[in-house]
């Protein structure tokens, strides 16, 4: 290979090191599960309420106590009453619900749920936690002596989640202008729980904001908005689930079957999900392995490739001047882009697939109409080469990456204006946005990655590794980062907790920029290129290597993959030997 700019020094480390929070620690990840109506836990007589074992029980015969295929009779017809209200079939689970015996949830359950999203918080808490509150509860006390509370997972802080009910009690009384109230249950409901001191710092400092003004440093939509149903999954997720059953349940248990199945099926690669009808294995055959075309018009190496988001077009670069866009129906040259003056080592796709952004090191950025070819726009403000760029969700402005140390990393309005200018003391040697457009990742040429609030454009978080990186990728949920690195190894991390999920091992890497990517229809599968002059693909999920692909002359590399977003079986290989593989 014959550009030096593209070389690294190999790094015989093999884990990451340590995790740097800054401005502030880094909080996990709070992902919200959907919960519904609820479930048994109690049956009502007369008014009172007692502990059951299985849940709510009416007054009709049960069926013999037989288990049905090793599962749990009553799960499992609890289950399918709750099944049959998701479909609408309603009248069929009232039907179910009296022949079997079983309701869904017990009325105390119903009742608790009803509080929560009518606002009605006095209530709540009474079914929630029962009549007495433990010693240091705070707030009201609410007595009706014949309620012991809905029964907890293990281990669950019960004054946590007083301190949610309140916190959205307070809220919704700051959105109605009610200060007087609001600073009551401030003071004598949310205060004496002795909960996180800088949160009821941040509660406090709310009270002079407008209603929206609140919304927003709140991060809540108003007593009006989903705010109540998610308290409402919250305090669920600490509910026993034999008391109140997750919502969906039955469907979660499907999707779980399926994604079991998928992630079993070593060479799955269809655009439509398997059915619950039979076993699912898909056959090699279906998968892409064999090359059906190569094109032979780069004039140089090509270590740049991306096809259009709508898989019409296909666009190439490397060690060239020149920027090729193809018509992958019929996989003729489009346009030939020849303004700039040094190697293009660089490229990305608009959202919308209007736009082209090219990077090169002739310290330049160009931006292209793809229907007509033209540059549009010329960014010059580095006084390095741009080694990466990045669109916005939006369309309407991208970030570029440099080795410049002044603008390593700016952001661009599509009119050419700068937006903002992060202060960093690294070469940004590739970056991305997440599909979401919540994130903006980096990574420096000096073994770092730092994830920013692409909203707020706060840094996160950093993560310094042992061994440096050639590219970084971002999965279409926005969970995952996948990174190449110099000691041959293929990195996927969870953006959120910025742990190492899976390591794919097999490819060679350690002297030159290697890029990998997500592939399959649902982006099952990681596909990478290699110093051997080989593709290698493997399995997400289990990290098996699948297969190992040749067909690019040796020696030499390939340099970059990707993946058709819109037709799962074409893939494209881009390597030394200025060939691109379909």
């Amino acid at each position: 290979m014959t550009a030096q700019d593209m070389r690294f020094h190999p790094d015989a480390s093999t884990s990451n090191g340590s995790k740097h929070a800054t401005n502030g620690s880094q909080h996990p990840s709070q992902q919200k599960s959907s919960f519904s109506n609820g479930t048994n836990g109690h049956s009502s007589t007369n008014g009172t309420t007692s502990p059951q074992k299985n849940g709510f029980s009416s007054p009709m015969a049960r069926p013999s106590p037989h288990s049905f295929y090793g599962h749990d009779r009553e799960e499992v017809t609890r289950l399918l009453i709750q099944g049959l209200d998701d479909l609408g079939y309603h009248g069929a689970a009232n039907k179910l619900s009296q022949e079997s015996g079983y309701e869904v949830e017990s009325p105390v359950v119903a009742h608790f749920r009803h509080a929560v999203l009518e606002g009605d918080w006095t209530q709540a808490e009474l079914l929630l936690f029962g009549s007495e509150p433990p010693d240091g509860g705070g707030g009201v006390s609410i007595h009706n002596g014949d309620h012991r509370g809905l029964k907890f997972n293990e281990g669950v802080d019960q004054n946590q989640l007083r301190f949610q009910l309140r916190t959205q009690k307070y809220l919704e009384l700051l959105e109605a202008k009610d200060l007087g109230r609001a600073l009551m249950v401030l003071r004598q409901e949310l205060t004496p729980l002795k909960q996180d001191r800088s949160q009821l710092q941040h509660l406090s400092s709310m009270l002079v904001n407008t209603p929206d003004g609140l919304k927003k440093e709140a991060r809540w939509d108003g007593a009006t908005g989903q705010s109540r149903q998610l308290l409402l999954q919250d305090l669920s997720r600490s509910i026993a689930p034999s008391v109140m059953i997750p919502e969906h349940r039955l469907a979660v248990l499907l999707d779980q079957v399926k994604r079991n199945q998928v992630a079993h099926c070593l060479y799955h690669n269809p655009s439509s999900p398997p059915s619950l009808f039979a076993d699912h294995i898909c056959d090699q055959s279906q998968f892409p392995l064999r090359t059906i075309l190569e094109l032979t018009q780069n004039p140089g190496e090509v270590w740049a490739m991306e096809f259009s988001h709508d898989g019409r077009r296909l666009a190439t670069s490397g060690q060239a001047t020149d920027v090729l866009i193809y018509d992958t129906s019929i996989f003729q040259e489009l346009y030939r882009l020849t303004d700039h003056t040094n190697r293009v080592t660089y490229l990305a796709w608009s959202p919308n697939d209007r736009n082209l952004i090219t990077c090169s090191h002739d310290m330049t950025a160009r931006v292209w109409d793809a229907d007509s070819g033209q540059c549009i726009l010329k960014i010059d403000h580095h006084a390095e080469p741009v080694t990466t760029a990045a669109w916005s969700l939006d369309g309407q402005s991208f970030v570029t990456g440099s080795l410049h140390g002044n603008h390593r990393l700016c952001l661009w309005s599509i009119g050419g204006h700068p937006i903002y200018n992060w202060s960093v003391d690294y070469r940004v040697q590739d970056c991305a946005i997440s599909p979401d457009g919540k994130r903006l990742v980096a990574i420096s040429s000096e073994c770092q990655i730092v994830v920013y609030n692409y909203e707020t454009r706060e840094e996160e978080y950093s993560i310094l590794l042992k061994s440096k990186m050639t590219c970084i990728n971002i999965s279409k949920d926005s969970r995952y980062m996948l990174v190449n690195m110099v000691n041959s190894e293929v990195q996927l991390i969870d953006i959120e907790t910025a742990e190492i999920v899976r390591r794919f091992l097999g490819q060679q890497q350690g002297e030159y920029v290697i890029r990998s990517c997500f592939g399959g229809a649902d982006e099952n599968l990681i596909i990478s290129g290699s110093e051997d002059s080989k593709v290698y693909i493997w399995h997400k999920q289990t990290g098996t290597l699948i297969e190992t692909l040749e067909g690019h002359q040796t020696p030499g590399c390939v340099n970059v993959v990707a993946w058709n977003p819109a037709h799962p079986c074409m893939f494209a290989s881009g390597g030394d030997d200025r060939r691109i593989r379909m």
